[in-house]
């Protein structure tokens, strides 16, 4: 079975990126991506932004200006996307490192497309009840600790795409990643509040609480941030591909700490993980004379699926902006259904059966959004889950499994 994370960018947190730049495993998953952030207000600009030729977007400056460099050398956008995701591993460690996994959808200028699928897999011994105490959830246990940490699967993910679309070898497009991790780079006033806000969780941890928390000293604004150990890591990864990770010395270190530490990952974990190819989504949405064609991601991701069943419904509904009570209502409703439908079928499908035709089907949409009162607003509460049937057919009896990954569709207008 795969362990899926709740973060939209699929990976581990603040431990696991210590658990790769050093000998010693630190925590797994933090809970950091539950809680409320607060945030710097920022202008957003009023018209889209723009690109000649090409264009990189992260939330971590250093993280797009990685992908800017590969642009410049003549890579594409393969090529760029994955210098960007290791460079997260290094200036993002809440989010963003290689101890994690994730998806990546390419769509090529003449039209093919392919996701990859590169998320966390549950270690061989994990078991149903593993994170169930004295017959309840511990819902720490699922996300801090070296039981919370999956079989990491970013590494060979990224390695696959470069083969499949890139156009540079590995150590180019890491270049980048090593350089941020060996000479360090500044602090940001988000990094400081990350770490201050997280500190007593990263302080349970020698590993975690050397590198993030300075020794307890703390890190501020502007302060350099050098990780060593995760610069050998990289560059052990550079030289030698995935295969290193997954049985070279990265895995012998991974594997000995799990073993020390009360954690799950084998070295068999690590040499049997394999990114998987599927085929994505695609729909077709119309509203307000315009017509756009979805290409989305499919299962084990819930994010394809969600968007696709909620533009279904809001297909024949006037939107008009954020500011008109009467549209934002309509698409609140609609969430709350479509988050009904998502927590009680959308899995892994290899394990699982999901009903991907069902949920996506305009039949059923046009049924979910017949439950939508436009003056009144309903309960997440009393909003349960549909039976998803394509038209014509019966309703299927449910499938109750759980995914809790969100990840991101990609929208393409073809006609205006």
């Amino acid at each position: 079975m795969r362990i899926q994370r709740t973060t939209w960018r699929c990976v581990s947190g603040f431990g696991l990126a210590a658990t790769l730049s050093t000998a010693g495993v630190a925590p797994g998953q933090t809970a950091a991506e539950y809680r409320a952030r607060t945030e710097a207000s920022k202008q957003w600009p009023r018209e889209a932004v723009r690109g000649a030729k090409a264009m990189v977007a992260t939330d971590e400056e250093l993280g797009s200006k990685a992908g800017v460099e590969i642009l410049k050398r003549g890579g594409n956008a393969v090529d760029a996307a994955v210098a960007v995701a290791f460079a997260l591993s290094v200036v993002e460690p809440a989010a963003g490192n290689i101890g994690g996994g994730g998806f990546m959808l390419v769509r090529l200028a003449n039209g093919p497309t392919t996701f990859f699928d590169y998320r966390e897999v549950a270690p061989g011994k994990a078991t149903r009840d593993l994170y169930i105490k004295d017959g309840k959830l511990d819902e720490e246990a699922s996300v801090i600790g070296y039981k919370s940490v999956a079989v990491p699967g970013t590494v060979a993910g990224l390695e696959l795409a470069l083969k499949a679309y890139g156009t540079m070898k590995l150590a180019a497009v890491m270049a980048p990643a090593i350089r941020l991790a060996e000479n360090g780079f500044a602090v940001s006033e988000k990094l400081e509040r990350e770490f201050r806000e997280e500190k007593k969780v990263l302080e349970r941890f020698p590993m975690s609480r050397r590198i993030f928390l300075n020794d307890g000293k703390m890190l501020k604004v502007g302060d350099t941030l050098k990780q060593p150990e995760l610069a050998a890591t990289l560059k052990r990864i550079a030289k030698s591909g995935a295969q290193e990770f997954y049985g070279g010395e990265t895995a012998r270190l991974i594997a000995a700490d799990m073993a020390k530490s009360g954690g799950l990952i084998t070295l068999e974990d690590l040499a049997a993980y394999k990114p998987r190819v599927r085929e994505v989504l695609r729909a077709k949405y119309e509203n307000g004379g315009h017509e756009w064609e979805v290409v989305t991601s499919p299962p084990p991701s819930s994010g394809g699926v969600a968007i696709i069943e909620a533009l279904n419904m809001l297909k024949d509904v006037p939107l008009k902006s954020w500011d008109d009570v009467e549209s934002v209502h309509m698409v609140a409703e609609t969430m709350r259904r479509v988050f009904a439908d998502r927590a009680a079928y959308l899995a892994d499908p290899d394990y699982s059966n999901v009903p991907v035709a069902g949920l996506t089907d305009p039949c059923y949409a046009k049924e979910l959004a017949g439950t939508i009162d436009a003056q009144r607003a309903s309960s997440s509460k009393e909003v349960g889950a549909g039976k998803p049937h394509t038209c014509g057919v019966a309703a299927a009896g449910t499938v109750t499994s759980t995914l809790v990954s969100l990840g991101k569709g990609r929208i393409r207008r073809i006609s205006r």
